[in-house]
């Protein structure tokens, strides 16, 4: 990404882009051109629901920099393996959290059966962690609660007088809210919102309705700062994402899979990732040893003509 946004002040309905990652069809978000984060949350993919063909899922070995994974599994399993020697299976409920620090790399991998639907976030680090070591938490329970007729689970951050366990490192929230497939009638809430946090709202599945407009899945809803609530209602079944922030002061640099500052950082980063996958036995290795996964490592895209600019 490389040119400034001017601060979002007004309720804004965004087009999410489709696109594909390792054979799954996803609704990307953030970033976009009218918005690049909302407050630290720098990324976020909707994919699925989808039930592709085995092996499903295959995304190889790739490097992180700079930046937190935050991985929301509903449906499916997927095995994640990276550079620290953690092997581990995500399932229904669960959340992977993977600080990338300095420089990590791992791979992603659906189970059988193969179908999955998640939500897969990338929080910036602030420049006190971001050079900091890597490191990998998985949170196989997360707190919940009811808000009007919705199920909430607290993702990240506080919400709803709940404290998810996911460390982070800045001040911000995510809440999952899911409408009970059994209802006779449409769910309906009004979910109350840090005035001092940005926030923004994207369906997951079903037929969602955020201050009585219509939210389709192909759509996310920004909410700037001073917002005090937002009200939802939506048909049985169905499922929302509310993330928010402290809008975060740090211009960032978001290129591949690095979140950094400068474009030195980036192009230093590429090249040392090309060099560990090209010639792994002599390489000095900023990302760790080869992963055990039978996947291949991904190549980082060119930098030729690319030019990078920090934005806000």
């Amino acid at each position: 990404m490389s040119d400034t946004s001017p601060p979002n002040s007004q309720p804004q309905h965004l087009p999410t882009r489709t696109a594909d990652v390792g054979g799954i069809p996803i609704q990307r978000a953030i970033p976009q051109r009218a918005l690049r984060k909302v407050g630290a949350w720098c990324f976020l993919d909707h994919a699925g629901p989808a039930d592709p063909a085995p092996p499903g899922m295959q995304v190889g070995p790739h490097p992180h920099i700079g930046l937190q994974t935050f991985t929301w599994m509903i449906r499916g399993e997927v095995l994640h393996r990276d550079s620290l020697g953690n092997t581990q299976i995500i399932r229904p409920g669960q959340v992977n959290l993977m600080t990338a620090g300095h420089g990590i790399a791992h791979s992603e991998e659906s189970q059988t059966p193969s179908h999955i639907h998640a939500a897969q976030l990338w929080i910036a680090l602030p420049e006190s962690h971001r050079n900091g070591p890597p490191r990998f938490q998985h949170y196989p329970e997360l707190p919940r609660t009811t808000v009007g007729d919705f199920t909430a689970t607290v993702l990240a951050g506080e919400a709803l007088g709940l404290t998810s366990p996911a460390e982070v490192h800045t001040p911000l929230m995510s809440v999952d809210l899911h409408a009970d497939s059994a209802r006779s009638a449409n769910a309906v809430a009004t979910l109350p919102l840090r005035a001092d946090f940005e926030h923004a709202v994207l369906s997951l599945e079903g037929d969602v309705r955020v201050n009585g407009q219509p939210l389709p899945v192909e759509e996310l809803l920004y909410l700037p700062l001073g917002t005090p609530s937002v009200a939802i209602e939506a048909a049985p079944g169905s499922r929302l994402l509310v993330i928010g922030g402290e809008p975060m002061d740090e211009a960032i640099l978001l290129w591949w899979n690095f979140v950094a500052r400068t474009g030195e950082e980036i192009a230093e980063a590429r090249a040392q990732w090309e060099a560990e996958t090209r010639q792994p036995a002599t390489a000095a290795r900023r990302f760790g040893p080869p992963l055990a996964s039978p996947l291949a490592p991904l190549h980082a895209p060119s930098l030729d003509g690319v030019v990078l600019r920090a934005s806000r």
